[in-house]
């Protein structure tokens, strides 16, 4: 195990976070408000930037994290929430931050080691799913997870403007191996589903140094089985009074998330999901100073989705066809298309390069390419009509050039000057059809659908971090870019007339400027301000995606204007001795934000809901972030966070039942109280256990706030979750964790029902 030091201003509260010190065996150090880090694996974060920085070490992940994909690192860090339903959940875990809900993948930037994971193709989980591709990297290989919060770093696009996520991976000093087994256990009772759901996970790494050569090689598996995630349903008005249909029992009676009763008639979604990851790191130092690495990628999903129905005969048979009897009332015929079954088959392959100079003195500067491809992508489904999904081709490009300058003399005492270009692509290519033959088998059949383009971002940036006082450090810089939408086609060849439409090419420029300022007002305290415009393009998906079908005419707008944020923060930085503490005031105002609303259209003299710009969106809030270590009692390291936010509609021309019923309204999936609190205690060498707890507030799903009921399926609820973890060193090499997640078995829903209470055990050695 390699050794670093993490040297932190107060800005890095929870990166210098409970229980550094006893790895270290070091104080933090505090320096003018911002991050230095050294050691062999430094963040590619911009850490001179006096904003607000969050983070994670390996170390605390391993004791305090029930860690089975990579995104639960970010479980207790504030404000932050990523929506995961079930261990190794790949196409709907999505990271929230501050003022960006769980439905906006794009407001937020994930990167490992510098290479996007973030997929820029669409937005958020409606037909197509875009959230990072977490599975790219497993929890074995992280080192430390640092996350900026806001746009306040010109080295970044406006997908910045929620935060920024980087993970850094490790890469050995000395031959080193690690294997890791696990398994997951989750009974679940929730309307008529009473099961217990399994899964297991398996990790193996090797790596070493010879010289100048290192290498690193990881592959994993995961098997699991999630809990169902949707249902079927019939809401009670739309049922008739009489005999009709056959008289069924098992139905479950609720309320949907507008609080109407409605009958639970059949749970579907339950995916079996088999994940297999391989990743292969080389590096070699062609000087101590000039480094180039190339890492490769191979993830691969296989998941199944299955259906059943609560619906009983009288002779005790389940029902899924056919005009039914409820309570008296007979309700619409079951059809397929009430219990899906999907098959998924995905192979993506990730590779990045980098060469970079890392002198630490006058100019470095680093070279970076990387290519995420879907090499295979088909969905399969069997409802009304079976057909089958093929988005193979589809994939991003990204290229960058940047330099650090360190001038010297009194003309540039005190300067660090970060600038650089880069080139970002996206292609879109997605293709339904019929299936000729079985479905689980069968080659694709009669086109469906074909929607799909380019867009690509051009960018050019600098900034300049300047402390030009003992107690001042000022940083000012602006990100210059080009966007452009190219090749844009949407093909709806099942509709009547067939639509067969290309779109003009597209060219958006925009300037966004930073800054931040720091001041260290005493030697324990300081004081920082930040502020930054982020420019946030559509993505393909939401430039020609399918999104609409009205009177035989698909709708579409690729002709929508970028989101467009100013996003600020104040904060107030204490060290305490043995705790750190952080208050950070944060506003945002966007324009033109891009979500699916209604809006009358007069050429289809219809209104239609499609992916819309809302007119302004404004949100403020306080976040409060402690820790500390050691402090009450030696062993014990504790961490907690507040965040209230308060994010509103000002302006909106679209609507979701009737105009004007957004103005107002709270922004969707944003609450108004968010809270972490964690507790680790050491009690021997070898024994350590923590307890965590995490809360959040009610919201809304919808834009006009009609879902007032969050504890239902399609709802988003408030919840309250603790979780526990006790790791025990057996050896020097061996060790063993059990942990329990949900430990209290609160049931919530953010649409689909979260997991109930699900259980751990863990087994990892090293050599």
């Amino acid at each position: 195990m390699s050794t670093h030091k993490l040297a932190a201003a107060l800005t890095a509260a929870s990166l210098i976070a409970p229980g550094l010190r006893a790895q270290t065996g070091q104080e933090p150090i505090k320096s003018l408000g911002v991050v230095t880090i050294t050691g062999s694996t430094p963040t590619s974060l911009p850490t001179q930037i006096p904003a607000t920085m969050e983070g994670v070490t390996r170390e605390q992940i391993a004791r305090d994290i029930n860690a089975t994909d990579s995104e639960d690192a970010l479980r207790y860090l504030p404000s932050l929430l990523v929506r995961k339903r079930y261990q190794g959940d790949y196409n709907h875990a999505i990271l929230s931050s501050r003022a960006s809900g769980t439905a906006n993948s794009t407001r937020s930037a994930v990167y490992a080691d510098g290479l996007l994971l973030s997929n820029f193709l669409g937005n958020g989980v409606s037909g197509l799913s875009f959230p990072p591709r977490w599975g790219l990297v497993t929890p074995e290989e992280i080192e430390r997870v640092d996350v900026m919060y806001g746009p306040f770093s010109a080295a970044y696009p406006g997908n910045s403007v929620g935060a920024v996520v980087e993970y850094t991976t490790r890469m050995p000093t000395r031959f080193e191996g690690h294997v890791k087994v696990g398994s997951l256990t989750q009974p679940f009772d929730l309307y008529g589903t009473q099961a217990t759901f399994r899964g297991w996970q398996t990790s193996a790494s090797l790596g070493s140094r010879a010289g100048d050569f290192s290498w690193w090689f990881n592959v994993s598996r995961t098997d699991t089985q999630g809990q169902p995630l949707t249902f079927a349903t019939r809401t009670v008005s739309t049922g008739t009074v009489g005999n009709a249909g056959t008289p069924v029992t098992g139905a479950v009676a609720g309320r949907d998330s507008t609080n109407a009763p409605w009958y639970l008639i059949g749970s579907a979604t339950q995916y079996q999901t088999r994940q297999d990851h391989a990743k292969v790191k080389l590096a070699y130092d062609f000087s101590p100073t000039l480094t180039a690495t190339y890492t490769v990628g191979l993830w691969q999903n296989e998941s199944t989705g299955n259906s059943v129905s609560y619906l009983r005969n009288a002779g005790g048979q389940p029902v899924t066809s056919g005009v039914v009897n409820i309570d008296g009332r007979s309700f619409s015929a079951l059809t397929a298309s009430d219990f899906p079954a999907t098959r998924e088959l995905l192979t993506h392959l990730s590779q990045g390069f980098t060469l970079k100079r890392h002198t630490k003195s006058f100019f470095d500067w680093e070279f970076a390419a990387s290519q995420y491809r879907y090499a295979q992508d088909a969905k399969r489904q069997a409802t009304t009509s079976n057909t089958l999904a093929d988005g193979s081709g589809t994939g991003w490009t990204t290229l960058a050039l940047r330099g650090t300058w360190r001038p010297e003399g009194a003309m540039g005492k005190g300067h660090v000057i970060d600038a650089g270009v880069q080139q970002d692509h996206y292609e879109l290519d997605y293709r339904t059809s019929g299936i000729s033959g079985d479905w689980t088998t069968g080659s694709a059949g009669t086109p469906l659908s074909d929607v799909g383009g380019r867009t690509t971002l051009r960018s050019l940036w600098a900034q300049d971090g300047w402390q030009f006082a003992p107690q001042w450090k000022a940083v000012l810089g602006g990100r210059i870019e080009q966007w452009t939408a190219q090749a844009g086609r949407t093909r709806i060849l099942n509709a009547a007339p067939v639509v067969d439409n290309t779109w003009a090419d597209r060219t958006v420029n925009s300037f966004s400027p930073k800054a931040a300022l720091s001041l260290q007002v005493l030697p324990d305290t300081v004081i920082k301000a930040a502020t930054g415009r982020a420019i946030r393009m559509p993505t393909v998906g939401e430039l020609y995606g399918a999104t609409s079908t009205t009177n035989s005419r698909y709708i579409n707008d690729p002709s929508l204007r970028p989101e467009r944020s100013w996003t600020g923060e104040l904060s107030a930085e204490k060290d305490l001795g043995q705790a750190l503490v952080r208050v950070t005031w944060f506003a945002e105002r966007t324009r033109d934000a891009l979500y699916s609303q209604r809006l009358w259209d007069p050429v289809a003299n219809v209104a239609v809901s499609r992916v819309q710009n809302v007119g302004r969106i404004d949100t403020q809030g306080l976040e409060l972030v402690g820790n500390s270590y050691d402090a009450l009692l030696r062993g014990l390291d504790l961490a907690g966070s507040v965040t209230w936010a308060d994010s509103e509609i000002k302006e909106n021309a679209g609507y979701v039942t009737q105009p004007g019923d957004t103005i107002g309204k709270r922004q969707s999936n944003i609450p108004r109280w968010r809270a972490t609190a964690q507790a680790s205690y050491r009690w021997t060498p070898e024994w350590s256990t923590s307890l965590a707890a995490r809360y959040s507030g009610s919201q809304f799903r919808t834009l006009d706030n009609s879902d007032v009921n969050g504890f239902a399926y399609m709802g988003v609820s408030r919840f309250l979750t603790a979780d526990v973890r006790v790791r025990y060193q057996a050896t020097k090499n061996t060790a063993l964790a059990f942990g329990i997640d949900n430990l209290n078995n609160d049931k919530y829903w953010n649409y689909h029902p979260y997991p109930q209470r699900s259980y751990f055990v863990e087994l990892k050695a090293d050599m």
